[in-house]
């Protein structure tokens, strides 16, 4: 089986290639390995069409080949599309101000928004380096619901996070070894509709 790794769209030219409606259905069609010939027939488009559309993805690095097969006398090439598309969310930002971002409180979403971005942007960086280099990309991700009853409650929260997390970030401080970031995020919880019953 080809191994699918992640493909980080931090490209503006590559993005809006991979978000073309036609190019979509080509990259979903290809979570498994086919041909020009097999993705005419599962799409219903024409295999020059295809054949064009493969080019361009292959050249962005969207897809990937994946093998030849014989079929009725003639070779084909076999592409696979990434897993996972993941797109910096940077792109869709105009470009911070440095000197603003720093100016930011710990309550400000703005700032939230982008300390999150740049999470997206960086794991899936080292993402894409792990698996090509066969290794795996050791990540942490601890989520929790919590209820305030008041807004004081939340600034009292929000303080002993912040000294919890200063007390294990001293007690490892190791002089040598991998550096790793902790970033602890809080927002309103988002709705999730009630299971519906058979």
């Amino acid at each position: 089986m080809t191994a699918r790794p992640t493909a980080l769209l931090d490209d503006l030219d590559t993005a809006l290639l991979a978000l073309a409606p036609i190019r979509r259905r080509i990259l979903a069609a290809l979570s498994e390995p086919a041909s020009a010939a097999g993705l005419s027939e599962q799409l219903g488009m024409p295999r020059q069409r295809i054949g064009y559309h493969l080019r361009a993805l292959e050249g962005a690095g969207l897809i990937q080949p994946a093998g030849e097969r014989r079929k009725r006398g003639f070779t084909e090439r076999l592409f696979v599309a990434a897993r996972d598309h993941v797109l910096d969310p940077a792109l869709l930002r105009a470009p911070a101000d440095p000197e603003a971002v720093e100016a930011q409180d710990r309550h400000a979403a703005d700032h939230l928004i982008s300390t999150a971005s740049a999470m997206v942007r960086d794991v899936a960086r080292m993402r894409q380096a792990a698996e090509a280099e066969g290794a795996r990309l050791l990540t942490l991700t601890v989520e929790a619901d919590v209820c305030f009853a008041a807004p004081a409650d939340f600034d009292a929260f929000t303080n002993e996070v912040a000294d919890a997390v200063a007390a294990l970030a001293r007690k490892y401080a190791a002089p040598a070894g991998r550096r790793y970031r902790l970033t602890a995020a809080a927002h309103p919880a988002v709705a999730r509709p009630a299971p519906t019953r058979n």
